[in-house]
């Protein structure tokens, strides 16, 4: 997990010039979903996120097929990937508590995501749709998912 120095991710040229893992884990998540679910390299897959209760920080969206999840940091075990998140927000916020959902809107509709209180594609610096793309073409997601599934 990354902590950002105050004022950068308010600031849409600070904020865009990070690197790819920081900007897409600190509040471009669901941008990074919506492209992976668009065009999935791996089939069964589907977004679900993270919603911390009412006045804790927290939120992220990845994607999962129940077992696995692919996310900033790229594919790991599901169930580690929550724990490891709980046990973040814990350690720095005293009662941090979460709920699990699937998500169940268009992840790269900024109607949908401003219902929501998230940024749409439109409303950063320059278009992150290519960026989270090309993030994603980095990969190989068959031997990528399978090592991570080996470690389960």
């Amino acid at each position: 997990m990354y902590i950002l120095k105050q004022g950068i991710k308010g600031d849409p040229h600070r904020r865009w010039s990070l690197p790819d893992r920081i900007f897409f884990g600190y509040g471009a998540c669901h941008i990074l979903a919506g492209v992976f679910l668009d065009q999935p390299p791996l089939p069964g897959f589907y977004a679900e996120r993270i919603i911390p209760a009412e006045g804790f920080l927290g939120f992220h969206v990845y994607m999962t097929n129940g077992v696995i999840v692919f996310d900033y940091h790229g594919y790991s075990i599901r169930d580690r990937l929550l724990e490891h998140h709980r046990r973040v927000w814990t350690s720095q916020h005293g009662g941090w508590f979460c709920a699990i959902e699937r998500v169940d809107f268009d992840l790269l509709s900024t109607a949908e995501l401003n219902k929501r209180k998230m940024r749409g594609p439109d409303q950063y610096l320059h278009d992150p749709v290519p960026r989270a793309r090309r993030f994603i073409e980095r990969r190989d997601h068959a031997s990528a998912s399978a090592k991570a599934l080996a470690t389960a």
